[in-house]
């Protein structure tokens, strides 16, 4: 059986926030602040986003006004 590659959520989400960011012309001085993580932390996830928390999600949907299931249906 052929195994199908999938896309770990916690890559998934990080994703979802970078396609906000740029649909909404967000720079990444703005998105770190959203975040409450420093830029270079930014740069970190944009390699590995595995360590990105449901604390730093919920950061963002606050600040951002969203719900989960928003940022996931984009």
């Amino acid at each position: 059986m052929k195994r199908v590659k999938r896309t770990p959520i916690y890559k998934s989400i990080w994703l979802k926030i970078r396609y906000y960011q740029l649909l909404n012309d967000i720079t990444d001085a703005q998105l770190a602040e959203c975040l409450q993580v420093g830029e270079r932390t930014l740069r970190e996830y944009d390699k590995s986003a595995r360590h990105v928390t449901l604390e730093k999600v919920d950061n963002f949907l606050v600040s951002s006004n969203l719900q989960l299931g928003e940022l996931l249906a984009m």
